[in-house]
């Protein structure tokens, strides 16, 4: 049953080596495994990622993965001192946190694109209230 299954994403990458410097010295990721070309890393909850090696890396106009965190702010600051820069969304509804996430619907969102021109993204679950 996929339901009680676990769920990976893969990360596509043009330039294998380039993607690596982003993940691993930009954002500061750790890789568990050199598999197939590409590299595992894994993250809270069991979960992971694959970085392999495609021509079609940044083609999706859509995020292709995202991490839940507990302080959007914080992790935006944090990122930005590491040389990552934020999308700006001006057509999306929502107010804007001082690091430049989006409130809207029970979360907090941020995006940015990696080394490959991937679209990836911070999700923070607001607390019903």
């Amino acid at each position: 049953m996929l339901q009680a299954s676990p769920m990976y994403s893969y990360i596509p990458a043009k330039d294998i080596a380039r993607a690596r410097r982003f993940y691993e010295d930009t954002l500061g990721l750790r890789p568990k495994e050199e598999t197939n070309g590409g590299v595992v890393y894994e993250f809270g909850g069991g979960t992971a990622a694959f970085l392999y090696p495609t021509p079609n890396a940044g083609t999706s106009h859509a995020s292709q993965a995202f991490w839940s965190v507990q302080d959007i702010d914080a992790e935006m600051q944090r990122l930005k001192a590491r040389g990552v820069q934020f999308e700006r969304y001006d057509d999306m509804p929502g107010e804007r946190s001082p690091q430049g996430a989006i409130t809207a619907g029970g979360a907090k969102a941020a995006w940015f694109k990696d080394s490959e021109g991937n679209i990836m993204a911070l999700i923070q679950t607001l607390a019903k209230g």
